[in-house]
């Protein structure tokens, strides 16, 4: 380990000499003492108290204004032939607010949804709605029409931004729902009753952000997560719990800086910070790890419409990027490019992501082909904003497995099936109380009382914490399928394979998949006398869901699922006898 801190302590190209070299516990006493920049405070929430980061802002409005003042002619938004500063992107989103308020009547409080791929426009629209006190509703970009009417009317949005594909899945619901619409990027010419999007910041330019009185405990975001009970819970953050996820990346930085681990910002002049942004803006990793946490720093984001280990590569090099946030996958990608060698990363500084196990050997090549950057891979989910733990450079090395520690504004416990929490070591359920977490599901007080008890959120993850404090997360307790960083719930696949008429009784299940992690798998037994096969349960499946929810893996047979003593589908069981019997279980044709 001393080998690696010295070499990452090289005055290599674009690298200034690191300074610090506190330990760990230094560190957090350092950074968090009175009067520091990461200082801790206690705060009572719904009769909890949390710790929390005391010079956090308020809001997010706070956060784009400051933005604006420190980088406003630094380039912000990278998107094809689309270029954007922080004072231009500013400029527009205080144009929509403004017309939000004015045009549209927005209230505090009222529901805004946006459906669309990575654009400017969709950074321009979530600053414009968060700043104007609605409630931003991020549609899933991959949802089928249904699931997007589904949540329209979960969450009660009556006006949306929309791209013209998302659009068309849900068009003919949204008179019906009452929600107008903003398109944006249309490829032809707009429908009756859509609002051009350049048209409408265009009005309004030069208005500044309405005034709207905001709180840190106001309501900013809904995400949507799916659920035990099949269908989509939306869940939602305050300004507080949105931005002290946040606050947790940027003390993780300010503590690799203070342990000799990475550089100081402003010590490469060569390049600005940046950040490829692959990762979809509806989730909460690029919505958060990568958009939000740009703005503190001035990061130029540069977006993907989709992505490819190649045109990542290409973008890295041409746009100068310092810093690469994604799954675990994705890094992987690249890392096995053949192009990799030949490409100038001297931009490159950090690699970072998360959502998903990471790749056997995927450490290894990092530490082998890129020495003197800085890798970090951490555990966080929806329901915490993003945040959890995190683990980088050399316990990385130490404890690939691991997902780190958490920092100081959380607290992770294991407990048993009783609520006992369990010493170190230990396999139980991991929990967890933080300023971060969500404050519940929208409209669901029995499933939000469910999961947050006594301020401790049930992540549903089967985990371990060892004698040095570094997370494991070993199994779920929850019924949930983790696809290449994306949550499937088998109630939902379920509910929907059992709407086929010819379906007697069915259970889906997660198997290991190399690139993805995991793949979703579901067993099918047929009524009696039907025709049915597995193509036919894969297009029912498709003409309800998102593409990513159709299983991979069918599996058809006439015997009844095997069950428990309470007379539950025995999944563990059906899973060990799908892959004990590999030669006959095969993924079915694209």
């Amino acid at each position: 380990m001393n080998d690696m801190r010295e070499a990452k302590a090289q005055n290599t190209p674009g690298h200034a000499p690191i300074h610090g070299q506190m330990t760990y516990d230094e560190s957090v006493a350092h950074l968090t003492a009175p009067g520091a920049d990461w200082e801790l405070a206690t705060e009572t929430l719904r009769g909890v108290d949390y710790q929390v980061f005391k010079n956090l802002p308020p809001t997010l409005r706070q956060v784009y204004d400051q933005a604006r003042r420190d980088h406003g002619d630094k380039d912000f938004l990278v998107f094809q032939d689309t270029r954007l500063t922080y004072n231009e992107a500013y400029q527009r989103a205080a144009a929509i607010a403004h017309q939000l308020v004015h045009r549209y009547g927005v209230k505090k409080g009222d529901r805004v949804a946006i459906g669309m791929r990575n654009y400017p426009e969709w950074v321009i629209a979530f600053m414009a709605i968060t700043s104007s006190g609605a409630i931003s509703v991020s549609l899933n970009g991959w949802w089928s029409g249904e699931e997007m009417e589904y949540g329209f009317k979960d969450s009660g949005a009556k006006l949306a931004f929309f791209d013209q594909q998302r659009y068309e899945r849900v068009a003919g619901k949204l008179p019906g729902l009452g929600v107008k619409c903003i398109g944006v990027r249309w490829e032809e010419e707009l429908p009756e009753g859509v609002d051009d999007f350049d048209e409408v910041w265009r009005e309004a330019a030069g208005q500044p952000m309405p005034d709207v009185e905001l709180g840190p405990h106001d309501d900013v975001t809904i995400l949507f997560t799916s659920g035990t009970t099949g269908f989509p819970k939306g869940a939602v953050s305050s300004h507080r719990a949105v931005l002290s996820g946040i606050g947790s990346w940027g003390y993780y930085a300010a503590q690799r800086i203070a342990m000799g681990l990475m550089d100081e910002p402003e010590e490469n002049p060569e390049f600005q910070p940046s950040i490829l942004m692959p990762l979809p803006l509806f989730h909460v990793s690029g919505s958060h790890a990568g958009l939000l946490a740009s703005f503190g720093i001035g990061r130029k984001i540069v977006m993907m419409y989709k992505w490819n280990p190649e045109l990542g590569l290409e973008l890295i090099e041409r746009e100068r990027v310092t810093s690469f946030n994604g799954v675990p996958t994705m890094t992987w990608e690249m890392l096995q490019s053949p192009s990799l060698q030949e490409r100038d990363l001297r931009s490159l500084i950090a690699v970072s992501g998360g959502g998903a196990p990471i790749p056997g050997g995927m450490v290894d090549r990092l530490q082998a082909l890129m020495p003197d950057k800085h890798w970090s891979f951490g555990w966080g989910m929806t329901e915490t904003n993003a945040g959890g733990a995190g683990n980088t450079d050399e316990g990385l090395v130490e404890k690939p497995d691991s997902c780190g520690k958490p920092c100081p504004i959380v607290e992770l416990k294991i407990i048993d099936d009783d609520g006992n929490e369990l010493p170190s070591g230990e396999e139980g359920e991991l929990i967890m109380k933080s300023s971060m977490n969500i404050r519940g599901y929208w409209n669901r007080p029995e499933a939000t009382a469910e999961t947050i008890q006594d301020g401790w959120l049930c992540t549903g993850d089967i985990a371990e914490i060892d004698e040095d404090g570094f997370l494991y997360i070993r199994d779920r307790k929850k019924d949930m399928v983790l696809r290449g960083g994306e949550n499937i719930y088998c109630a939902e696949i379920e509910r929907v394979v059992y709407q086929h008429p010819a379906v007697y009784e069915a259970a889906a299940f997660g198997v290991p998949d190399e690139r993805l992690g995991e793949e979703l798998a579901v067993v099918v037994v047929p009524k009696d006398g039907a025709d049915l096969d597995a193509a036919g349960v894969r297009a029912h499946v498709a003409e309800h869901l998102a593409r990513f929810k159709v299983p991979r893996y069918v599996w058809l047979q006439n015997e009844q699922l095997p069950r428990g003593a309470t007379e539950k589908i025995h999944k563990r069981t059906l899973r060990d006898q799908m892959l004990s019997e590999a030669p006959e279980f095969q993924p079915c044709a694209e």
